[in-house]
């Protein structure tokens, strides 16, 4: 929905019906007696208010607070104050500490009224126009970071155990789907497209040297008993039901590996699920219980034959998940 609506905020009625009847004929107009009444206004409807206009002088609370609240809250809302000639020196303050676009002095002058909102309205949907774009580039950059890190998880585990760790590989993403496991954060703001890659690069290592330290701890014996062994061993939130069967409480936990920021460095216990997979390289029969999962293992790998494609669709699966939250 693209904001088109004008908010303004008075104490006194008369000045709201005012408003209302010199400014509707160019834009819905939504209005409100106090700053509270204002707050409230903008968080009831984010999507559709694309200017706020302001009284400075109300009883309570001054119109500047409000500004100030819609600048930290609703950035994307242009943001105006009206006030009289003698306040002038609290508008000149609003415009420097950003909290407004514009300021209107009151008594009005309708033209310059109406052009200074019919401005107003141009310059939000400029910013609702940008804001889309770099959502959709960052939703895209966000996905290209998930595809990167399950390519190199890839390489990883080839490295580790060649082809025996694809169904362990597999096993994990499928898993990593199932849980609902989102694409990264990633904060532009922190670091550039060159930090991002060093970033990426020092998780890539510490996860090498991580997973080959798991597969040396697990041991040699891979027998369906002693690989619940390990793998309860391995993360505290495994609990053993059976010789060859486990609850894994949280699993969505499992999965920092792919989800977590580039600038957390995932920890050893991050690592075990994926570790005991490729190391295991069995049959692992994982069926949802509620907030869990139970883990059944087969002593032969009774898995499919993977298709040509499995990793692909893997990358597409993960990358294209819906961005939920926990």
């Amino acid at each position: 929905m693209k904001p088109d609506k004008i908010l303004y905020v008075d104490d006194e009625p008369m000045a709201l019906k005012y408003f209302e009847r010199l400014v509707s004929p160019m834009a819905p107009v939504l209005t409100a007696l106090s700053v509270e009444q204002g707050k409230a206004m903008l968080d009831e409807h984010p999507s559709e208010i694309a200017v706020l206009v302001s009284d400075q002088r109300m009883p309570g609370a001054h119109g500047n607070e409000l500004l100030r609240y819609a600048r930290d809250h609703h950035p994307a809302v242009v943001r105006m104050l009206t006030t009289a000639y003698s306040e002038m020196g609290e508008a000149i303050e609003a415009i420097n500490s950003g909290e407004i676009y514009r300021y209107i002095t009151k008594p009005w002058d309708l033209e310059s009224l109406r052009a200074d909102l019919k401005n107003a309205l141009e310059l939000a949907c400029l910013r609702n126009e940008r804001d889309s774009l770099l959502r959709e580039k960052m939703l895209i950059s966000r996905q290209q970071l998930m595809a990167g890190r399950v390519s190199q998880l890839a390489v990883l585990c080839a490295d580790l155990g060649g082809g025996d760790c694809q169904e362990g590989l597999f096993t994990y993403l499928d898993g990593a789907a199932r849980a609902g496991c989102r694409v990264p954060e990633m904060n532009w703001r922190a670091m550039d497209y060159s930090d991002l890659m060093q970033a990426e690069a020092l998780r890539g290592i510490a996860i090498a040297q991580q997973l080959a330290k798991w597969h040396a701890s697990f041991g040699a014996d891979k027998s369906p008993a002693a690989a619940v062994r390990a793998l309860a061993a391995a993360l505290p939130q495994v609990a053993r039901l059976e010789e060859t069967r486990v609850r894994i409480d949280q699993p969505r936990s499992l999965y920092v590996v792919l989800e977590g920021a580039a600038s957390d460095l995932p920890s050893a216990e991050g690592t075990a699920w994926l570790a005991w997979l490729t190391w295991w390289g069995g049959a692992v029969t994982l069926t949802p219980q509620g907030g869990s999962w139970e883990i059944r293992l087969e002593a032969a790998p009774a898995l499919p034959t993977l298709s040509k494609n499995w990793l692909a669709a893997c990358i597409d699966q993960l990358a294209e998940t819906p961005q939920t939250g926990h």
